[in-house]
């Protein structure tokens, strides 16, 4: 059936605010989402901010779907917009910030080891997932650096999700975004004497080359909490190691998954979600390279943003209407 897609909200925007001219309370009751959010804390006594997004009656909610986000992003700002547009589709949305990111506790942008961060994601999502009957479908949705975390999330003892949503997806960093050739096999020294140092010169800052309209690289650079920093040795190292590792483990990658990445990612290569498409044991995988696009797919033009995102939405609803016949 050909579902009448309801167009993503970052058309609703400006330069300066997600919510244009609106306050978040008004953009919310305009898309009939409901918002709330909590601090958590976890067992290393860091306070970590989470929120969620639920349809407001009579919209009966379909499935659950827990956003993980980027390196130096967030789960308020442009994720909010997009957690938004999921929620008004009938899921239950729910999304952390990692250490070091958003209004969470924790040195800025600084993650020397990715599993207590997954740690923190599973904690909170099994409790959200709680609040709802466990007959619903739960869904991953994550972004770059965001898509290896949920990936290692569903290769956790225990973890059953009905599918996962990579969008621009780091498994391997581009050749041509990674530190210059004798820094890379520097590392480990760096990072051992002085784990906090940022020393990587990536080339190009992220909003430039991740965010192809003018207006929303400005809007993505205007979050209060964004730092626009260069990531520090021992980040810089784990995420290496991070997609070496995931790379070594793709075959074990069961999970129905959508892979949608731009054609022209210079931060995180599509020829890497390509091989992981490729190797996943997953019966149920479908991967879509669009030609032309950049890193943050929704720093497309509209007509861009809205296919791009109405694909999504169209896989969750027909993954909902399986679990449903199964």
């Amino acid at each position: 059936m050909a579902h009448n897609h309801h167009p993503h909200p970052v058309a609703e925007a400006n330069d300066q605010s997600p919510f244009g001219s609106s306050t978040p309370e008004e953009f919310c009751a305009r898309h009939s989402v409901a918002h709330s959010s909590a601090y958590i804390t976890n067992p290393r006594g860091l306070k970590l901010f989470t929120q969620w997004w639920t349809p407001l009656p009579p919209k009966e909610i379909l499935g659950i779907v827990a956003v993980v986000h980027g390196f130096t992003g967030e789960s308020s700002w442009l994720v909010q917009l997009t957690s938004i547009f999921f929620a008004e589709a009938g899921f239950a949305v729910c999304a952390i910030d990692h250490q070091g990111h958003g209004f969470s506790d924790g040195l800025i942008a600084h993650i020397p080891d990715i599993n207590p961060v997954i740690d923190d994601c599973v904690s909170f999502f099994d409790e959200f997932r709680s609040r709802f009957s466990s007959s619903l479908p739960a869904f991953l949705y994550a972004e770059s650096l965001g898509g290896a975390i949920a990936l290692l999330i569903t290769l956790r003892r225990g973890q059953i999700w009905n599918g996962v949503v990579l969008n621009g997806a780091m498994c391997g960093i581009s050749a041509k975004f990674k530190p210059p050739w004798p820094l890379e096999h520097l590392l480990f020294l760096v990072a051992a004497v002085i784990p906090t140092w940022r020393v990587v010169p990536t080339r190009g800052s992220l909003p430039e080359v991740s965010f192809k309209e003018e207006w929303k690289r400005r809007l993505a650079i205007a979050s209060p909490r964004r730092k626009v920093a260069r990531p520090r040795a021992a980040t810089a190292l784990e995420l290496l190691r991070v997609c070496r590792e995931l790379q070594e483990r793709f075959e074990e990658v069961e999970v129905p998954m959508l892979i949608v990445h731009g054609g022209d990612d210079i931060v995180c290569d599509p020829a890497c979600v390509e091989e992981l498409h490729r190797r996943a044991s997953s019966k149920d995988k479908t991967i879509r390279i669009h030609d032309g696009m950049w890193h943050q797919l929704v720093g497309e033009p509209k007509e861009s943003v809205d296919m791009v995102f109405g694909d999504m939405e169209e896989w969750l609803r027909s993954r909902v209407q399986r679990a449903r016949e199964n």
